[in-house]
């Protein structure tokens, strides 16, 4: 299920093989496979501000998540039984994950950030039957108790073995549970095949579904992870990704991973991405591999002189999560000297396509080309494989080991999302004649516009290209001429305040740049863009407000016609 390193693509391609064993678990083969060989190896190392790193090493990561596993099966949690984890990136976290892969329940990681709204439905939807959380999610989960009949249990993660956390009476210490459990666990005899984890995915398109996937999903990751990571593992390699774990880009880009492949793997709690903090961890920490979103990579632009200021050890980096952009591409390789290897895939069907700079897979304003062990097709509306050259919808062909059982609880969802045995993305792109795939947008995301199909993501690039802009989106409004114009979002960088001249300067700035049908026709001075927890802009959000005209709570729109 690893890479053999090859000088050239076609080789590393054509060489490849599946090997995963049909018994296999997810847990044992993030800590205990590591623990029987090097007890002592270092699998999590936390960044402290301080400088005090505190370790985990791979014994104690087997030991603890052990008794942690124990710890459930006494509160009547058995195989199959969903599990939420609604934590931060911590030691716990990691523990938790683990124990629940040993005893065949199924994970399901929530993020922090979510309202009560999101955290009521997503665990009422899975049928969750325990929270492991801390003080911080216990006070979102007080409210919804009532809501939530299946949910037996509630596990703090930062109690103590004496004391329950005022106002927290009816919740488990996770400490006092691990020391009063046995290290001794014969974990479950899983298949591949079997649950293992649930991710829900963004809602960007409709209600959140529950994305169900198999102990495979693990061992499927790891080569296109080898990719993005230039052929990770490496004497010295150690991980770290801002991407909260409960999405499927911090997850399975990186954390699960780099466990499986003996990479020390850095975690760092804070949940609002702090651009010199990230220079700082990666710096403090001796980072030499990194998964970031492009997203947090725009923010890292605004940090001068990077390779002066920190004293960087980085040899890779991988984004993925929305189109990462000529400018972003340019400015890693010009002030970090790296070339960021693009990857592509979605929480239902991960890093199906990717690049790998160091055998030249590369190009900016491209993802990449079919990784390891993967089929990728552009696809017509019937399911038929079209042309290099043609645009159409990008499709995964099954079985794969990184695509996901089906929605849980939603057979019909599932079916929708498949045309034969071509997984649908729903979203648009094409291959060119080297197999390079570009990424126009989904579906839903496609601006029509006087008889043109517009992607919002070339506009996007422009748009952020230009001194005055720090994060922007592109969506089409209705117009009853053109069917849609493009409409351009933009949070600005500091120093730079909203006025009809600066719009009408932005405007100016795609029309020359692209063309005279993309630019934006209305440009909207905004605070803030409205996010996933997985960085990804919510543009749903962003077209219902332009059709009604108003931005809520964003009263400073300069509109240019």
């Amino acid at each position: 299920m690893f890479l053999p390193i090859r000088d050239n693509y076609e080789a590393l391609i054509g060489d490849f093989e599946w090997a995963i064993p049909d018994r296999f678990n997810m847990g044992r083969a993030v800590a205990d496979d590591w623990a029987d060989r090097e007890p002592d190896r270092i699998a999590l190392q936390a960044y402290s501000p301080d400088g005090h790193h505190a370790k985990l090493c791979y014994g104690e990561l087997r030991d603890r998540s052990n008794r942690f596993a124990n710890g459930l099966i006494s509160l009547g949690i058995h195989a199959g039984d969903r599990v939420a984890l609604l934590l931060p990136q911590s030691f716990e976290t990691v523990i938790a994950h683990i124990a629940i892969y040993k005893i065949g329940a199924i994970a399901l990681p929530l993020a922090l950030l979510f309202g009560e709204d999101a955290l009521e439905y997503r665990l009422r939807d899975s049928g969750s039957r325990l929270v492991v959380t801390n003080r911080f999610g216990l006070a979102k989960l007080a409210p919804l108790r009532s809501a939530l009949p299946d949910l037996l249990n509630v596990i703090v993660v930062d109690g103590n073995d004496t004391s329950t956390p005022s106002g927290t009476d009816d919740a488990l210490v996770f400490d006092a549970l691990v020391e009063a459990s046995s290290p001794v666990l014969v974990a479950a005899d899983t298949s591949k095949d079997d649950p293992a984890l649930m991710i829900y995915t963004s809602g960007t398109t409709g209600p959140p579904k529950g994305a169900l996937h198999a102990h495979r999903v693990l061992a499927g990751h790891v080569p296109g992870v080898q990719m993005a990571q230039e052929f990770m593992p490496q004497p010295g390699d150690k991980f770290w990704t801002p991407s909260d774990w409960a999405w499927a880009g911090g997850l399975l880009n990186c954390l699960l991973p780099g466990l499986m492949m003996g990479v020390p793997v850095v975690c760092s709690p804070a949940q609002k991405f702090d651009p010199l903090l990230a220079f700082r961890i990666m710096a403090e920490t001796g980072v030499t591999n990194a998964f970031i979103p492009p997203t947090a990579l725009r923010l890292m632009l605004a940090v001068a002189r990077p390779r002066d200021r920190f004293a960087l050890k980085l040899r890779a980096i991988g984004s993925a999560g929305e189109t990462l952009g000529r400018e972003a591409y340019d400015w890693a390789r010009r002030e970090l000297g790296i070339t960021v290897n693009e990857f592509y895939g979605q929480t239902e069907c991960n890093i199906v396509l990717g690049s790998i700079a160091g055998l030249g897979v590369t190009r900016a304003g491209a993802i990449g080309k079919v990784t390891a062990g993967h089929r990728v097709a552009i696809i017509d509306e019937d399911g038929r494989e079209l042309p290099r050259g043609r645009a159409g919808q990008i499709a995964v062909r099954r079985p794969d080991p990184v695509m996901f059982l089906g929605y849980w609880n939603n057979p019909e969802a599932t079916a929708k999302k498949f045309i034969g045995d071509w997984m649908l993305t729903g979203d648009q792109g094409v291959m060119d004649q080297e197999g390079f795939v570009e990424f126009f947008g989904r579906d839903d995301d496609i601006i029509t516009s006087s008889g043109y199909r517009i992607g919002p993501a070339e506009i996007e690039d422009c748009l952020i290209s230009h001194p005055a802009v720090r994060l922007a989106a592109a969506i089409g409004k209705p117009d009853p001429v053109r069917t849609e114009i493009v409409k351009a979002y933009c949070v600005l960088a500091d120093g730079f305040s909203p006025s009809d001249a600066l719009a009408a300067e932005i405007r100016d700035w795609v029309k020359e740049r692209l063309s005279m049908h993309e630019y934006p026709r209305e440009v909207a001075f905004v605070d803030d863009l409205p996010m996933t927890t997985t960085g990804k802009v919510i543009r749903r959000q962003l077209r219902d407000a332009a059709r009604q005209e108003i931005l809520p709570d964003q009263p400073r729109s300069q509109l240019v016609g």
